[in-house]
């Protein structure tokens, strides 16, 4: 069980609102890492910089500049993923046709920006492997049209077969896993476009395969086949998933390790065994959530969608955050959770601070970073704890 530091806490409380003035003060003299202040999104009319969200201990005050940088020289498309390495740096994954990995520092200056080998990135992990950090990176093989004749989002995008990359902290390629056609698990048509990927402890990976076969592919830490479950048209109607959008390892139990994995489309997170056997589901009612990603007994997960009138909404994402019992504790950017008789009512987005969430990442001070697809080319969003 991790400890909070309270006086940490309460430091940061206090001093939240000074740092962000000097983080502010600071950006004319950083042009490449900060830019001034951008417009609000015009499509969602967003004015939340400096706004307090979230709901009981989980607050946090909106700092909308902190990854702004100049989108001439590093770009991004959609903000997939995130990460947090060894040394505490940012990891961002786009899929810009310039750079797919952006390097931050905690205070959003800029460290690196390279490669291009992933044009479909959407998600990334890291993982320190006996002493030696290493990115996994997921491919989902919607592509940006380098021929297109606008930049329109519709007709921007061209759909192709992903893949996994592992590499090293300083991009070097360690081993790529491919089609699962080449092991016989898929048939020839079938398309394969993962979305997440989770390392556990023994190095056994788990992809979900999200924008194809909706199933969970289980590899050893070599890359090889172990097992697969999921999909559409299981005869227990629990190991279905659709539109799986993340994975994670729930260790917050030792003794009963196992797997949260994304059904986006069914507005849920299922709970696995590490070896395939259904668990339990955790409705989570109006969001179209993510993958968890776990800090010390809560778990974050971003939410692209609120489910209103019927229908995905757009421009309605939100973050929702869970507690040891997979309560709803706190959704910054959405409606304060509400249960009656046990039960969690609908959720949805306060239409205030977020387009579209796809990826969250937390430092060990508890600060949120927070990215987001479909979001006018917008740079992470980092909500400061307080």
């Amino acid at each position: 069980m991790t400890t909070i530091n309270n006086s940490k806490r309460d430091f940061l409380k206090h001093s939240a609102y000074v740092s962000t003035g000097l983080l502010m003060a600071s950006t004319a003299n950083k042009t490449l890492a900060h830019e001034p202040n951008k417009k609000p999104s015009p499509k969602a009319g967003r004015h939340a910089h400096g706004q307090i969200v979230g709901h009981g201990d989980f607050k946090y005050k909106v700092n909308y500049n902190w990854g702004n940088l100049d989108p001439n020289q590093v770009p991004v498309e959609n903000t997939h993923g995130l990460a947090i390495d060894s040394q505490g740096r940012i990891i961002l994954v786009t899929d810009s046709d310039v750079n797919n990995f952006i390097i931050y520092n905690k205070d959003g200056k800029l460290i690196d920006a390279w490669g291009a080998q992933h044009p479909g990135a959407h998600s990334v992990k890291v993982v320190n492997e006996n002493g030696e950090d290493f990115i996994y990176i997921v491919d989902c093989g919607w592509v940006l049209d380098r021929n297109r004749k606008s930049d329109a989002w519709k007709g921007k995008w061209y759909r192709q077969n992903g893949f996994i990359s592992k590499l090293t902290i300083d991009g070097k390629l360690v081993y790529t896993i491919g089609h699962p056609q080449t092991i016989g698990i898929y048939a020839p048509n079938q398309k394969f476009q993962p979305t997440d990927i989770a390392i556990a402890p023994n190095g056994d990976l788990y992809v979900t395969d999200g924008y194809g076969s909706d199933f969970i592919i289980q590899y050893n830490h070599n890359g090889q086949y172990i097992r697969h479950w999921g999909g559409w048209n299981n005869q227990d109607k629990n190991l279905n998933l659709s539109n799986t959008h993340g994975v994670g390892v729930d260790l917050r139990d030792k003794t009963n390790p196992h797997l949260i994995v994304s059904s986006r489309a069914e507005r849920s997170l299922k709970r696995f065994s590490l070896d395939g056997q259904f668990l339990s589901n955790i409705d989570l009612p109006g969001a179209y959530v993510g993958g968890p990603i776990f800090k010390g007994d809560h778990f974050y997960a971003p939410v692209c969608w609120s489910h209103i009138n019927g229908k995905q909404a757009a421009n309605s994402g939100f973050i929702t955050i869970l507690d040891k019992n997979n309560t709803v504790v706190s959704n910054p950017g959405g409606t304060k959770p509400e249960y009656i008789d046990g039960k969690l009512q609908p959720m949805q987005s306060a239409f205030d601070v977020f387009n579209h969430c796809h990826a969250v990442c937390v430092d060990d001070d508890e600060n949120l970073y927070v990215g987001q697809w479909n979001a006018n080319k917008a740079y992470p969003i980092k909500l400061v704890r307080v």
